[in-house]
């Protein structure tokens, strides 16, 4: 009797929402299943896209699965796991982020009966991490080095991988067009892993096959004032100096206290004023340089002394422009026009600017460092530029990957175990074509190994001879990153939700902005 007057114990705030054992694990599975639900139908070449409209009213067209995980906005705890696999997976390789989604949700997924049958959620680790192993394991067995092959063959090698990344993608349709931008941009910058020295510039107007790719840098034309016109458009072996400085005519009244006893002084301020920005000039074109680039502003005064001097110039270049610029020329940013010395100016074999579409490009091309390459993108509409540009950049990260590490396997369903979606997506019958593959698959020989799904005719072909390929670098990652989201997501048995406490900091937040707006006595007001 005395057992059961105890008081009870209370270790969370009232109001504190828990939920643990078995049904807690089934509910974060299930919500993990529905985001994987929800990419499926995005895999592979013949997947469909999601049009995705945000409160703002942006419309943003993609297949690409960082893409939709990032604008999907969940909620849920267990779910938005997914959500960083996915933007680990286009960090560290750049594709295959809609594959390590559907591995997580599908590894979940088969566990999901043994959790219902009383199996242990640490048993169910040790196994996926065991097999996790043992695959990874196979796919370094079954991968082929594209190491001490000629440059051309390797480039060749490249541009089938970049064509497989790009065949999933809106572009598709063009992939071998692109694939062989793609790799001459990477090899452009060699062994430098920044890749910001990649531009891509979107000029919309034009078709797919209306865009080019620069052997330098190209930007758009920047505000220019009068006097821009009379200056040289095109220059051969030109000097160029990069500045980081203002070239207006500053009233200095603006950064001193003057005080004059005469009025007749006054002029000897305002040619004091005009002097300083002259000699700022005059030191520019003393210099040599041809093509004057200020991440600041260069104003009208400054835009016609030079077009007086046969000089282009041009103002409030963005940062990341001038950078490359300075990567791809030779050049150094100068914070001051004192004491230009020729080692800190650049050069190429052309500048010249030129009109893209309805746009001006300033194109610096045959840069002696050659570091750097940009990409000038054309298409009808904003969002098709956009997804353009995010299956651009997937494929540049394949490619660069494949460099570092050069290796690269079968793709098409081949390695891993996707197949049945790549057949659902392109509407073939599943079950004949994976019938197919495991006989394949299942050869002592091990010449059927590196078979896959022929999405042009329903059947099965040797993705190797198709040149199909991937780096085997995509695969192991999004195996290990798949392997690590599903342990951790079943390795959790409880969730603890305090909402209290989260009312109780809005509450909180609206009371301080409460006594900002007239709790407090104002500034300037009268003490009583």
């Amino acid at each position: 009797m005395a057992s059961m007057m105890q008081p009870q114990i209370i270790l969370l705030k009232e109001g504190t929402d828990t939920s643990q054992g078995k049904a807690q694990l089934l509910s974060n599975i299930n919500a993990v299943t529905a985001v994987g639900d929800v990419l499926r139908t995005t895999l592979g070449p013949r997947g469909m896209d999601k049009l995705i409209h945000d409160d703002k009213g942006s419309v943003t067209i993609s297949n690409d699965g960082a893409t939709i995980m990032k604008l999907l906005d969940i909620v849920h705890p267990a779910a938005k796991i997914l959500v960083d696999i996915a933007k680990s997976q286009d960090s560290e390789v750049g594709d295959g982020t809609t594959t390590v989604v559907l591995l997580a949700a599908e590894f979940l997924k088969e566990a999901k009966p043994f959790v219902e049958d009383g199996v242990h959620s640490q048993n169910l680790i040790r196994s996926y991490r065991t097999a996790s192993t043992l695959a990874i394991d196979k796919v370094k067995e079954l991968a082929v080095s594209i190491e001490g092959k000629s440059v051309e063959e390797k480039k060749g090698m490249l541009a089938k991988c970049a064509a497989t990344t790009l065949s999933s993608k809106l572009i598709g349709g063009e992939k071998e067009f692109f694939a062989t931008m793609v790799v001459d941009a990477v090899m452009a910058i060699g062994d430098d892993d920044r890749l910001n020295l990649i531009g891509i510039k979107k000029v919309p107007g034009g078709n797919m096959r209306d865009s080019f790719l620069v052997d330098g840098v190209a930007f758009k034309k920047t505000f220019s004032y009068a006097g821009f016109e009379q200056q040289p458009k095109k220059f051969l072996n030109p000097k160029i100096l990069l500045l980081n400085i203002e070239l207006e005519l500053k009233s200095e009244k603006e950064n001193a206290e003057i005080r004059l006893s005469d009025p007749s002084q006054y002029q000897s301020i305002v040619d004091a004023e005009w002097n300083i920005i002259y000699d700022k000039l005059d030191k520019c074109v003393e210099s040599g340089a041809k093509v004057v680039l200020s991440r600041l502003a260069i104003g009208d005064l400054a835009t016609q002394y030079f077009a007086d001097r046969d000089i282009f110039c041009a103002g409030r270049v963005a940062e990341e422009d001038l950078n490359r610029v300075a990567a791809a020329a030779g050049g150094t940013v100068q914070t001051s026009v004192n004491n230009i010395i020729p080692e800190v100016l650049g050069t190429c074999e052309i500048f010249e600017e030129k009109q893209v579409g309805g746009e001006r490009f300033n194109i610096f091309s045959g840069c002696p460092s050659g570091r750097t390459a940009t990409i000038v993108l054309r298409g009808g509409a904003d969002q098709f530029i956009e997804e353009a540009e995010r299956s651009l950049h997937d494929a540049i990260m394949i490619v660069r990957r494949a460099v570092k590490n050069s290796t690269v396997v079968p793709g098409g369903g081949a390695i891993d175990v996707i197949p049945r979606q790549l057949c659902d997506n392109a509407g073939f019958d599943a079950t004949d074509v994976l019938n197919k593959l495991r006989q394949k698959h299942a050869m002592q020989s091990g010449e059927g190994a590196s078979y896959g799904v022929d999405i042009n005719t329903g059947g099965i072909a040797d993705s190797y001879a198709n040149f199909v390929w991937e780096p085997a670098v995509v695969k192991i990652n999004a195996i290990n990153a798949a392997t690590e989201a599903a342990c951790l997501i079943l390795s959790v048995d409880e969730t603890v939700k305090n909402p209290k406490s989260e009312s109780a900091q809005g509450d909180a937040a609206a009371g301080a902005m409460g006594r900002g707006r007239g709790g407090g006595r104002g500034r300037g007001m009268r003490r009583r």
